[in-house]
């Protein structure tokens, strides 16, 4: 194995004195030490969830129950020696009758170090006895159950040094926790127990001591339970905006890698919620050095991303992490929900500094998910794997689709070069700005198996400017040439085998990317990008949402064909897949004016309150009560990490939808959520960044953006364009039609009295229930919304 193989230790911030907060990337894993979880059952904390592959177990004449699945995850397991359960009342059932503790292995189909531990232990007949005859093994995709996945990586991580995937927990039958960990190796090792040996010693002492191991899981869970409650306490309010504001951008500050950008030292993680802090910080501080810094520490860390090999140069998209602090060497998996949230952070990155680098990042993300992760009805897949074979028949390894040699290079780009100022191919060019070697530009020590081994991965050296004056070149003669050569580079990497594509489809990450492509288009001014979020929505209510219970499902995949396929019974939709789809349709409605996404989102929302708020305690579950039935604990996820916590997006929605619709009970719920996570805001604010946000917006009032005009009038699109060109984060944009019966103008009445100027589309910006003097000239309208 490469070092690809090996788990990244988490984000230890030492750099300057504050790190991140534990757990908070998907992937993060424990350092590899023996540690004891849960019970007097030695065990060990291992290996990561984030490197990939996906290779189908080897078949055998008969498959487990899990074929009749239709998770990619579960349907790689499904002719495993192993008598599989999903997740469900037939395995706890089976559990209570026999009195067998229950094998819990959580993963996804994308998870490198979950199809090793399954093809060292899961595919082995004496492993899968073992499992079979003293335990009743559940195998879920934790994509499809973020609640099963939450409430027991809650307690790996509350019992060890930290957590990752594949998780590995022992529950008792009624489904407490009794030992957990992550990946084992199949036999014992130096400094770790394998999994041969931890099946035993359950075993043994699940014959032997079973009332200690059940009291002490009982004692286990209570104390999990009362840690995690989060709820307003005695706190009235929310904490101060500006303190909390403050304390986060100093914690950040304290973690900024100066020379590269990002937060602490490798792995580095992009942390789209980061930078979307960092922006909304420096506008309500940008005549301040904290403010200036704060846009600076973003913009950095964006350039030195889509430089860095991070970033696919040839086919666009951001892989999942980079394994060193210079953006170089990435995991090479590739996430929806990271090519969402970074169109929008390079999005925004444009409308703050104008610099057109970073808006040719965000069109070649949405570029790569339209012509990888789209599927044709209109939704989008989850993943693309990291492995893949180097050729047809070969041992699938990590990266082998995206790495070069310079040999390769050289056959496939040997053209000359006219002008320069000595002799150039077309293929020393791009090896020169990119930072190829002849013998590789991955590092041995990242590499200690050797499979690396003269490979490069693609990452800009020098700038357009220097590469060009190396040469004796004109900057856009090199840009054309390197533009070209990496076209060439794409066309030849089509004929190599690709990687695994995780073909579910998930409501969540799909409201995400309708966001992506909605913010996009709209700050472009390109209605291709707007009508590619349209699709997505459209696909989100024919395929996603069950008219009769006005409820979302979680999931729904891909079939033959082009079907789409579901689940019987449909798995229903979480928190997340409310906030984040709400979320979406917000942000399309200001894209395309079109009132159904709005009033779709108005109902979503209803529903999202009826199933997940605590009226006790404020906030939102993360699942529904009856959903979740049976599970030790209901939790309130308190940390925005590789994705926003959805109750840090749900607090941003609130505060929108109030200035769509006026409705206090909305700005009521969002007063009580951010009074709830009070203690955790004032501790840790940067755990929650996007809540610090919405408290900011909530302390500061949202603006109302309101253009009366006819919307296909060209004065009415300058206006809305204008506004759409502005980083303006806490605003609502509402276009008025003068039509008294329109949705819009029965939520808000006032709107029926605002009046065109002169019969042009004319703008009012309107705050704490006061607007501005009219103006019908964009420019009028950017001097006035840049007040």
């Amino acid at each position: 194995m490469s070092h690809l193989s090996s788990p990244p230790q988490k984000h230890k911030g030492k750099r300057k004195g504050h790190g991140l907060p534990r757990g908070s990337e998907r992937g993060s894993s424990s350092r590899d030490r023996g540690v004891t979880v849960g019970s007097s059952v030695p065990m060990l904390a291992g290996g990561n969830g984030s490197r990939t592959h996906c290779s189908q177990s080897t078949p055998r004449k008969v498959p487990n129950r899990l074929i009749s699945e239709k998770s990619p995850y579960l349907l790689q397991h499904a002719y495993n020696p192993v008598d599989w359960y999903p997740w469900g009342q037939e395995a706890f059932d089976k559990a209570r009758k026999e009195d067998k503790p229950i094998f819990l292995s959580v993963g996804s189909s994308t998870c490198h170090w979950c199809y090793l531990m399954e093809e060292e232990s899961f595919q082995n007949e004496e492993l899968g006895r073992l499992l079979s005859e003293g335990f009743v093994s559940v195998k879920v995709d934790r994509e499809e159950r973020p609640d099963v996945d939450k409430v027991y990586m809650t307690f790996v991580q509350a019992t060890s040094s930290g957590g990752g995937w594949p998780m590995s927990v022992w529950l008792t039958p009624n489904l407490q926790p009794i030992v957990g960990g992550t990946y084992f190796p199949p036999e014992d090792g130096l400094t770790r127990a394998g999994f041969r040996t931890v099946l035993m010693r359950i075993r043994e002492q699940w014959k032997q001591n079973k009332s200690a191991l059940l009291e002490n899981s009982q004692r286990v869970t209570a104390a999990l339970l009362a840690r995690s409650e989060i709820s307003m306490g005695d706190h009235q309010l929310p904490p101060s905006a500006a303190t909390t504001n403050s304390r986060c951008f100093q914690q950040l500050d304290e973690s900024y890698d100066e020379e590269y950008g990002g937060f602490a030292e490798a792995p580095k993680f992009p942390r789209p919620v980061i930078l979307s802090f960092l922006f909304s910080y420096w506008l309500s501080h940008r005549l301040t050095q904290d403010g200036s810094r704060a846009q600076q520490m973003a913009l950095h860390t964006l350039k030195m991303m889509a430089n860095g090999g991070i970033r696919d140069h040839v086919g666009q998209g951001f892989h999942r992490y980079s394994t060193d602090r210079q953006w170089h060497v990435p995991h090479f998996e590739k996430m929806l929900y990271d090519q969402a949230q970074l169109t929008v952070a390079y999005s925004q990155a444009f409308q703050i500094s104008g610099d057109e680098f970073y808006s040719e990042v965000a069109k070649g993300i949405l570029q790569y998910v339209a012509r990888n992760l789209s599927h044709r009805s209109g939704g989008f897949y989850s993943a693309e794997d990291a492995d893949s074979p180097p050729e047809q028949g070969t041992r699938p390894k990590e990266g082998a689709f995206y790495v070069w040699t310079v040999k390769e290079v050289q056959q496939l780009l040997p053209e000359p070069v006219l002008g320069a100022t000595e002799p150039l191919t077309l293929g020393q060019l791009l090896m020169k700005h990119y930072g190829l070697k002849e013998a590789g530009n991955i590092s041995p020590s990242q590499d200690p198996k050797g499979e690396l081994q003269g490979q490069n991965v693609l990452t800009v050296r020098y700038s357009l400017e220097l590469t060009a004056a190396r040469f004796g070149l004109e900057v856009e003669a090199v840009r054309t040439l390197l533009s070209s050569g990496l076209e060439k580079l794409f066309r030849a990497r089509k004929h190599r085998p690709k990687p695994h594509l995780d073909s579910k489809m998930l409501a969540a990450w799909n409201g995400l990317m309708v966001s992506g492509f909605a913010v996009t288009g709209a700050v472009l001014g390109q209605e291709r990008l707007i009508n590619y979020a349209l699709s997505g929505a459209k696909f989100l209510k024919r395929h996603m949402f069950d008219v009769a219970s006005g409820r979302l499902m979680r999931t729904c995949y891909a079939g033959s064909g082009g079907t789409v396929e579901h689940s019987n019974p449909p798995c229903w939709g979480f928190l997340e897949d409310y906030a984040f789809v709400v979320r979406g349709l917000l942000d399309l409605y200001e894209a395309s004016q079109e009132n159904a996404w709005l009033e779709w989102a108005l109902r979503l929302q209803d529903t999202q309150d009826r199933l997940f708020w605590d009226s006790r305690g404020g906030g939102y579950f993360c699942s529904e009560a009856e959903l979740g039935a049976g599970l030790p604990l209901r939790l309130k996820d308190d940390q925005d990490g590789a994705e926003p916590s959805a109750n840090s997006m749900s607090a941003q929605n609130l505060l929108r939808l109030h200035g769509f619709t006026g409705r206090n009970d909305w700005m009521d719920k969002c007063v009580r959520l951010l009074t709830a996570f009070s203690e955790r805001m004032r501790r840790v604010p940067v755990a929650l960044p996007e809540m610090v946000r919405a408290l900011s917006a909530h302390q500061q009032t949202l603006k109302q953006i309101v253009i009366c005009g006819d919307p296909q009038a060209e004065d009415t699109k300058a206006l809305l364009q204008c506004v759409h060109s502005i980083y303006i984060p806490n605003k609502v944009l509402i276009l008025a039609d003068g039509d008294p019966s329109s949705f819009l103008s029965r939520q808000l009445p006032f709107l029926s009295t605002l009046r065109r100027l002169e019969g042009q589309a004319t703008a009012y910006v309107c705050e704490n229930q006061a607007c501005w003097m009219p103006v019908t000239e964009p420019c009028e309208l950017r001097k006035l919304l840049h007040q």
